[in-house]
């Protein structure tokens, strides 16, 4: 056993010191040494079922906002590449907005009524259903399970994964019944579906939900999934509260905003605890340990620690010692250190900005021109920083929104906020914009 010292002597020793483990995390096990050394496993099959490149090559292995938008903006810089998208899944679904099913503000269909086909289609790429399993950079040759496909540039825009020894929970089975019972909700679509269920069936009691340590997917998505849940105990009168641990000594972003939203509508049916980060979960006696108490709980949804996705190690693409598992890429072209025919966009960049549907989408439209150009032998573009436009729904009846739009600025080695702009006075109107940025990134990448 040991000693606990109080949360507000923590808080108060502590704040500035947190904020810098956020940004880089700590404990994350061994790197392997042929990941650091980008080897990678090399299939020996034959080539893919595709046409003669009608161009230079252009592979995108992901088809999330930052791959959609690569594939499509890049044909349209430079209509002689001939670019194919490789994605591993079935159908699309979007983690941006998908909080606002929840509470019926949206349907189903809004984050997953859009077709890798019908934006192959309308951008005028090729769309490969396959898995990434290798890649020999030497010959330029991504591995699918369908066959290898030859490149002239390659982008790897996998995501994230999650990375559950980081609680404490380091058997394969356990992190798959907690997975499997208690989904973070942050990457696959699935996830939604159970999370739903869980909120429509739920009786009452502590649903506990947290904010994971480090720079995780969507800064502000916990905070605004905790609104939304208490809003429909709210509404339903459901005899529970939602129990929100924070691993960070405060809301990450749009601070007052949110602390507004939890002491003006939802006091009383949910508990915000900062600096409660999760050290092990005892999921058969359903029950969270931090470092300061224990908490029980009936139900929830746990948020692990993110990871840059297992195919970016896989690959050799790592950057050594990397807390996150993040691309060793140069911060403001890219591409592989070392090897400018690949690329690395979207969240498995180790640069600190958030890992979010926006950021994503502006990000790519600056690397689509930076890789458009080099294919042409053209001069690269100027640098472009990422745009970060995040809503967040605080209200569901009626409506009310906060939001916030910033950029990034390099300093003394170090990324930053820039020209920010927060809006953190709910409103109706706001709500109404969230919506439609919403759609405008959809049909930025699929019409």
């Amino acid at each position: 056993m040991h000693n606990k010292i109080s949360r507000r002597g923590f808080i108060k020793a502590s704040s500035v010191a947190a904020a810098a483990t956020a940004a880089t995390g700590v404990g994350m096990g061994i790197i392997s040494d042929a990941a650091v050394a980008g080897t990678a496993m090399v299939n020996t099959q034959g080539a893919a079922p595709l046409p003669k490149a009608g161009g230079p090559r252009v592979v995108v292995i992901g088809a999330g906002t930052s791959g959609l938008t690569m594939a499509k903006y890049m044909k349209q810089y430079n209509p002689k590449l001939d670019v194919v998208m490789v994605e591993k899944r079935a159908m699309y679904s979007s983690c941006f907005c998908s909080n606002l099913w929840y509470p019926d503000i949206i349907g189903l269909e809004y984050l997953a009524n859009h077709s890798f086909l019908d934006a192959a289609r309308n951008g005028d790429y090729l769309f490969v259903s396959a898995t990434c399993i290798g890649l020999d950079r030497t010959s330029r040759k991504v591995i699918t399970d369908v066959g290898y496909i030859k490149y002239d540039f390659l982008v790897v825009a996998p995501g994230i994964d999650y990375h559950y020894p980081r609680y404490g929970v380091n058997d394969p089975g356990d992190q798959l019944i907690l997975q499997r019972d208690y989904p973070g909700g942050f990457m696959m679509g699935t996830e939604h579906v159970t999370i739903k269920r869980k909120i429509k069936d739920f009786d009452g009691g502590v649903f506990v939900q947290n904010v994971p340590p480090g720079n995780y997917r969507c800064l502000s998505g916990p905070y605004e999934r905790a609104c939304l849940i208490a809003s429909v105990f709210k509404k339903e009168k459901i005899k529970g509260k939602v129990l929100l641990l924070d691993a960070n000594p405060d809301v990450m972003i749009k601070k007052d905003g949110f602390h507004a939203a939890f002491d003006e509508l939802y006091k009383g049916i949910l508990e915000y605890l900062p600096s409660s980060e999760i050290v092990s979960i005892d999921l058969a006696k359903k029950e969270i340990n931090t470092e300061f108490d224990s908490y029980p709980f009936d139900d929830g949804a746990i948020y692990p620690f993110v990871r840059a996705s297992r195919l970016i190690e896989n690959l050799g693409l790592m950057r050594k010692d990397d807390a996150q598992f993040q691309a060793n890429i140069d911060d403001r072209k890219y591409n592989l250190i070392g090897d400018e025919r690949v690329y690395c966009t979207g969240d498995a960049r180790p640069m600190p900005f958030s890992k979010s549907g926006n950021t994503a989408q502006t990000e790519a439209h600056y690397v689509s021109k930076l890789v458009a150009a080099r294919a042409a032998g053209k001069p690269d573009p100027s640098y472009e920083s990422p745009n970060t436009i995040c809503y967040s729904m605080v209200n569901a009846d009626p409506q009310e929104a906060i939001s916030v739009n910033a950029y990034y600025k390099k300093s003394g080695g170090v990324w930053a906020f820039d020209r920010v702009k927060v809006n953190e006075e709910r409103s109706m109107p706001q709500a109404t914009q969230y919506l439609e940025w919403g759609k405008g990134i959809y049909l930025d990448m699929f019409e």
